[in-house]
């Protein structure tokens, strides 16, 4: 970096510093900028729905709200050991990315990006119902279950549900329990599958 360029860059002597402020520092009786921002006492946290809420202090009364900030006031015994657990915040649920995501083509696969583009949307188009009905990942999984393809009409689950309850069930099989789960899979996906606009 040129000695010009960086005699001429400004610097921020103070991380977190919001020059030009137009607010006062909230600290009764202080007429100073407030250019720093600290956490509400109460009210709304930083988080999912955007920046929590704050208040703002000149140098000297950050400076004082930070040396008395303390992370834990207000906790139970139980809830400070749990934020020090080394597997804090595990127990949330992460964000669910797209269910399909394994089932794209790999572009390590072909040599013409193109090709490979053109493998992507015919999975697409192979997955599509002719009638144009919509079919989730979960009426996929169902019709997988009863052992139909994607373009199963209602006559055809129905024909299907009433073999595989036949094959199943205990009373067709001399009493014999050991195929209860598979009845209770094909009991299930049927009852999900009978309602969905692509079997009405």
């Amino acid at each position: 970096m040129s000695e010009d360029f960086a005699a001429r860059r400004p610097r921020a002597r103070f991380h977190g510093r919001i020059e030009d402020a137009r607010r006062a520092c909230m600290h009764p009786g202080c007429d100073e900028p407030g250019e720093f921002r600290a956490p509400a006492a109460q009210g709304r946290r930083s988080g999912f729905d955007g920046p929590g809420d704050w208040r703002w202090f000149c140098l000297d009364h950050v400076r004082a709200f930070n040396s008395g900030y303390n992370f834990f006031e207000g906790m139970s015994a139980d809830e400070i050991e749990a934020q020090q657990t080394p597997y804090a915040g595990w127990e949330r649920e992460t964000r669910a990315f797209s269910a399909g995501a394994g089932d794209k083509p790999r572009w390590a696969d072909f040599v013409d990006p193109l090709d490979a583009i053109g493998a992507k949307f015919a999975q697409a188009a192979a997955r599509e119902r002719p009638d144009g009905r919509p079919l989730s990942d979960g009426d996929r999984r169902a019709l997988k279950v009863l052992g139909l393809g994607h373009d199963a009409d209602r006559r055809a689950l129905r024909t299907r549900y009433a073999e595989l309850v036949r094959r199943y069930h205990p009373d067709r099989n001399g009493g014999d329990r050991s195929h209860e789960k598979a009845l209770q899979d094909v009991i299930s996906a049927y009852t999900q599958l009978k309602g969905r606009p692509a079997f009405a």
